[in-house]
């Protein structure tokens, strides 16, 4: 069975046996495998060569096609047609000379895969940036259209011939005279064209795939009786070889055939060799362009004009996406073609679009994965088994191992060895997202309860009970997973064992038989011996004049007080456990005592910004049920205590400091919410100055842009997470921020930052309001410390997003909430066995929204392979993608932005060259294969290194820019995915009176129509496109459903839309 993976259809991936009237050769492929040793086999004795009635009649079989066998993966066969006569030569032609820079090898794997990459344009599939649009012949004949068969790649548009009105030659003709085998190590794939003859046996080495045509000759002395009148004038071409009964006498002329082998840079007119391409006009001396199937030894080169069907040639070689990618790199003219230099001719036509439904669609593989999986039951007990796909809808059944809400992995099998995975260039890595949120049709985390003894664990390693354990000794005794060690189980733990040595209370224990579950921690995991306080929320409101004159603070205040209704409380709880308290700041702070017993808020004014200190301890932070009173006053008096305020200068560091000591008063932790509008620039620790230097952009300083200001925001970041304090930053700006650095201590802390540009109530609140409420409501854990632990073998080497780390084994988390997600790398440090596969588990220790500490556990188990093949069909589009962007977004801190580029495509090409060399079929040169389960990466990557961050472009706010790489850190797969390749969903398509959502369509301006209406949405922001031709209101309950379904009477239904 092939293991071939997605292909783009080559013309000639394999020989056709018994074509023109001859035998099939030898049974041996006619070209080696893909980067490996090359099979030879000597021609045939000139002698052997069958007779012209002696040849076989009827059309050649059929080549097996990689997608379906039904279907002819070459085409229908077509006949040679005889060429030109010498009096349709054109006028003017260049002059005919040899050039020695036709034989070169092509370049390896890699480096093809990684030109193919750089070339490609997957914006409007158009030739690349090196195509120079040939010249059409005004004679040239009117080509064959191509036929596009189910699941091969995009075909080219046929072209006509070649200048002068010379016909492109195919095989040569009964009469020809063949030119000899090539050169030694060349390899042909059918009889070459005629070129000077030299007499000559063939030279060692020389590959053919089959004996020449019926009446054709091999190389020897002219026939007798042949003339020839006299060699050809100046500047004629010659368009092949002499058809049938052609005679020529005299010596051999430049240009003319020679008997023998030919020589470095002529031309052979047969099929070219596996893998070779002639992607420009043919060099000067050459009859017509190159015309046959590719072959390994000329890659770099690929046919222009020849389609499948067409008259005069082969098949066209194509790249997967669209480019001509022949050896690796866009065709264009070459040294030494016509149209290289000024006044040469152009051979060809301008080449068309390719078709974008051919190319691998994203849509169409989100859609069939959805059919195939959807609404299905995921059980997780096979080892290393791939989960659906981010955006299907699956339920999830735990078996012992987490569920892929919590844990995904790049591959899902291992490589055995570091050699291995140095050679696939596949990262290995999980994204683990600990807080992801449960569906209510899933079962919930289990919570275990072992008393004063705390949860079992290794004795050495410290892993914690999970399913991977194997009891022995009748159950007395435990092996670990992780290391091998072998621990007594506690007396109060014990239980005798099954016929298959399972323990009897198997399924009655969460941590014996799921793959996630919860313990309750007991003091020992606790800060000084002590169960810690409930968390506390701190709501610090910028009330400069920006704020107030947009209208921000007396929206946010009548908005906190329904909110704080709904802030997150314990399972079963009747009401919240999270304190809350209240700060308003200019170039000052204001605290505020909202203790119960008061009929009124007092306020207290801190001035002096640069010694930060809370200037009351009873009454700041209060239980909202007991204060509501005293809080919904202070709410009420806030937005017109300032409505008269000019003050627009403002702190920021300072506030930070002031939450920090707080929470360290209270002996607590907790989240700051943070309401800021402008770049902090009163006299004060941490203020900051414009450094928005456009000059900077595309230069090798760039990096610096995305740099925070070292000094106190560092400092900050640890005060922060030693406390468990996590910030969440919404920013209102109208001008530059320095988000670099604004937003680092969120970066460090678990928290986000939320930016709301020139920011109006009319067009922004309820956007505003939508993500306030979300972010206060949504499920989290303070003060968190993570572990990954892996078994013998590898281990966890980095970790992504918003995460400090004091040492290389501890993630320490100030927060941790449903949206965050930690992308850890993993790397061998030994050889891992195929048989007991390997195992990673997360533990995470945390404390709840009620004040108390538990450990989440989460556990995964892989397969190991040392097969290539396994590794490659094991991978996943989407957690690579995240892994990709998240050490991107973390090395354009170090590197010139076109440095990150160019790692990101050489990666890539690395990933797929390696899947061509060793687990894909052999097949042309030019041709892109990639594996089934990444059939798509590429136009992820593609969309990546067009994000914001990543594209050094003066149009692009520096903000904008630095506030996605911030989000993007922390994001998890699903995020990720959804923000790199949107959904555009058509609204003209949609009925006026349904509510199903239309089927999104592929990303490609093609895809839009000016009488059309559509709805892209990246997860962050929604973007509306009307076409000029639209010429009709979109129904309001089109845009009820899609965007606003709590808003449905906020929109009229009346005139069209501007």
């Amino acid at each position: 069975m092939s293991q071939q993976g997605y292909v783009a259809a080559p013309p000639y991936s394999q020989a056709q046996p018994g074509a023109m009237g001859y035998g099939p050769g030898p049974n041996q492929h006619t070209y080696g495998h893909y980067g490996g040793q090359q099979q030879a086999f000597s021609p045939p004795p000139p002698g052997g060569m069958k007779s012209p009635g002696s040849s076989p009649g009827g059309p050649p079989p059929p080549a097996q096609s990689h997608y379906n066998p039904s279907a002819q993966q070459n085409g229908s066969h077509v006949p040679g047609f005889p060429g030109a006569p010498a009096s349709s030569v054109g006028y003017g032609a260049p002059p005919q000379t040899q050039y020695p820079g036709m034989g070169q090898q092509a370049p390896p794997p890699a480096k093809q895969l990684t030109n193919q990459m750089g070339a490609m344009n997957l914006g409007n599939y158009a030739p690349g940036p090196m195509q120079s649009p040939p010249q059409a012949s005004p004679a040239a004949p009117q080509p064959f259209q191509p036929t596009s068969h189910p699941g091969m790649g995009p075909q080219m548009s046929p072209h006509p011939s070649t200048p002068g009105g010379m016909p492109m030659t195919g095989p040569p003709m009964a009469g020809h005279q063949m030119s000899g085998p090539p050169m030694g190590g060349s390899q042909m794939s059918g009889p070459p064209m005629g070129g000077p003859q030299m007499p000559g046996p063939p030279m060692g080495g020389s590959q053919m795939p089959g004996p020449p045509m019926g009446g054709s000759q091999m190389p020897g002395p002219p026939m007798g009786g042949s003339q020839m009148t006299g060699p050809p004038m100046a500047g004629q071409q010659m368009s092949g070889p002499p058809m049938g009964g052609a005679q020529m006498s005299g010596p051999p002329m430049g240009g003319h055939q020679m008997a023998g082998p030919p020589m470095a840079g002529q031309q052979m007119s047969g099929p070219p060799m596996a893998g070779q391409q002639m992607s420009g006009p043919p060099m000067a001396g050459m009859g017509g362009p190159y015309a046959g199937p590719p072959g390994p030894g000329l890659g770099g080169y690929q046919q222009p004009g020849l389609g499948p069907n067409s008259p005069s040639g082969y098949p066209q070689q194509q790249g997967q996406f669209g480019g001509q990618m022949a050896g690796g790199q866009m065709a264009g003219p070459q040294p030494g073609f016509p149209g290289a230099f000024p006044g040469s001719a152009m051979a060809g036509p301008p080449q068309k679009k390719l078709d974008p439904d051919s190319i691998p669609s994203p849509t169409q593989v989100i859609e069939d994965d959805q059919a195939k999986r959807g609404g299905q039951v995921y059980a997780t007990n096979v080892r290393g088994q791939v989960p659906p796909l981010v955006t299907t809808d699956f339920t999830v059944l735990d078996q012992g191992n987490a569920s892929p809400r919590f844990m995904r992995c790049t591959t899902y099998t291992l490589p055995c060895t570091a050699e291995l995975a140095k050679q696939c260039q596949v990262p290995l890595a999980t994204i683990i997202k600990p807080f992801a949120v449960v569906p209510k049709n899933e079962t919930p985390l289990y919570l275990v309860n072992h008393g004063e003894t705390g949860p079992i664990r290794c004795n050495r390693c410290k892993a914690y009970m999970c399913p991977y354990m194997q009891f022995i000794d009748g159950g007395r005794r435990f092996q670990c997973a992780f290391c091998n060690c072998v621990n007594e189980v506690p007396v109060f733990y014990f239980q005798h064992l099954d016929h298959m040595g399972r323990r009897m209370d198997f399924y009655e224990r969460p941590e014996l038989s799921l793959g996630s579950y919860e313990f309750s921690a007991t003091l020992d995991y606790c800060k000084v011996a002590l169960q810690p306080a409930p968390p506390a929320y701190i709501f610090m409101i910028d009330v400069s004049f920006t704020n107030i004159k947009s209208g921000l603070v007396r929206l946010l205040c009548d908005e906190l007080k329904t909110l704080l209704d709904n802030l997150p409380r314990e399972e079963g709880a009747e009401s919240s456990a999270i304190k809350v308290g209240f700060v308003t700041y200019n170039k000052i702070l204001h605290f505020y005592n909202v203790k119960s017993a008061l009929a009124q808020p007092q306020m207290m004014v801190v001035s002096d910004t640069a010694e930060m200190f809370v200037p009351l301890l009873d009454g700041f932070l209060v239980s909202y049920a007991e204060s509501r009173a005293v809080i919904h006053n202070l709410l009420d008096q806030i937005p017109d205590m300032f409505a008269d305020t000019n003050e627009s200068e403002t702190v920021f560091a300072p506030v930070i400091q002031a939450g920090v000591e707080a929470l360290k008063a209270a002996e607590c932790s907790g989240k700051l919410f943070i309401f800021h509008a402008s770049i902090p620039t009163a006299e004060a620790p941490g203020k900051l100055k414009n450094r928005d230097d456009k000059k900077l952009v595309s230069t090798d300083k760039e990096k610096t842009l995305f740099h925070p200001v070292k000094g106190v925001y560092e400092q900050l970041s640890k005060d922060c997470v030693a406390q468990g304090c996590s910030v969440d930053l919404f920013l209102f700006p109208s001008q530059y921020l320095d988000i670099a650095t604004m937003g680092d201590v969120p970066a460090h802390t678990g928290g986000a930052v939320y930016k709301y540009s020139n920011f109006q109530v009319e067009t922004d609140g309820e956007h505003f309001l939508r993500d306030l409420r979300k972010d206060v409501e949504k499920p989290i854990g303070f003060d968190a410390i993570m572990r990954v632990r892996t078994s013998t073998g590898f281990r966890a080497t980095d970790f992504f997003g918003g995460v400090y780390m004091n040492n290389t084994t501890d993630v320490e988390l100030a927060a941790v909430d449903c949206d965050h997600a930690i992308t850890v790398e993993l790397k061998h440090d030994d050889t891992l066995s195929e048989e007991t596969g390997a195992f990673m588990q997360c533990a995470l220790l945390y404390t709840t929204v009620g004040g108390q500490r538990r450990l989440r556990v989460h556990n995964l188990s892989l397969n190991c392979s040392s097969q290539l093949m396994e590794l490659f069909k094991s991978c996943e589009t989407d957690s690579l993608i995240n892994f990709f962007a998240k050490t991107a977004y973390r090395a354009i801190l170090k590197q010139p932005l076109k440095s990150v580029r160019e790692i990101l495509v050489n990666q890539t090409a690395h990933m797929l060259a390696c899947y061509r060399k060793n687990c894909a079929s052999p097949s042309a040169a030019s041709q892109l294969i990639l594996p089934e389960t990444m059939k798509v990466f590429p136009v992820y990557m593609n969309s990546l290194m067009k994000t914001a961050p990543l594209v050094g472009s003066t149009e692009l706010s520096t903000d904008d820019r630095a506030h996605q790489r911030l989000a993007v850190m922390a994001m998890g797969v699903e995020d990720t995915q959804l923000l790199l390749y949107p959904r555009l969903i058509p609204l003209h398509n949609m009925e006026l009176e349904g509510e199903a959502v239309p089927s999104p369509l592929r990303c490609s301006e093609d895809r839009l129509s000016d009488g059309g209406a559509f709805l892209l949405e990246n997860g962050h922001a929604l973007f509306l496109w009307l076409g000029q031709a639209y010429g009709f209101a979109i129904s309001p309950r089109c845009l009820v459903i899609l965007v606003f379904p709590c808003k449905f009477t906020a929109l009229r239904a009346g005139p069209q839309l501007p």
